[in-house]
């Protein structure tokens, strides 16, 4: 099938789409904006995972740290929500892990 000539943007558009580079991008947003809600001290012990269905996974390096995390949970979407408002996250969602 013969095309016309396409936009750039559109063409830019599908081949990020294809590549995954909207991910990445959107996973590097969340780490950032991560970074900003809970400061450096938490920041080093914690990690973004996956947001799915506007629930944000986040890793963090104890149990300790998953209560006080927990605690701080309602500043924590207020700030998300404002870095992020396009993300829509509705909750947080604290699991020990490997923080790599």
């Amino acid at each position: 099938m013969a095309r016309g000539p396409q936009p750039i943007g559109r063409i830019l558009s599908d081949l990020m789409a294809r590549q995954g580079y909207g991910r990445v991008q959107a996973a590097a947003d969340y780490a950032q904006a991560w970074s900003r809600a809970v400061g450096p001290l938490l920041e080093k012990h914690s990690r973004v995972g996956l947001l799915r269905r506007g629930i944000l996974e986040v890793i963090v390096g104890n149990s300790t740290l998953v209560q006080e995390l927990v605690f701080q949970k309602p500043t924590l979407l207020k700030t998300l929500a404002e870095l992020l408002p396009e993300a829509q996250i509705s909750d947080l969602r604290f699991r020990v892990g490997a923080i790599s």
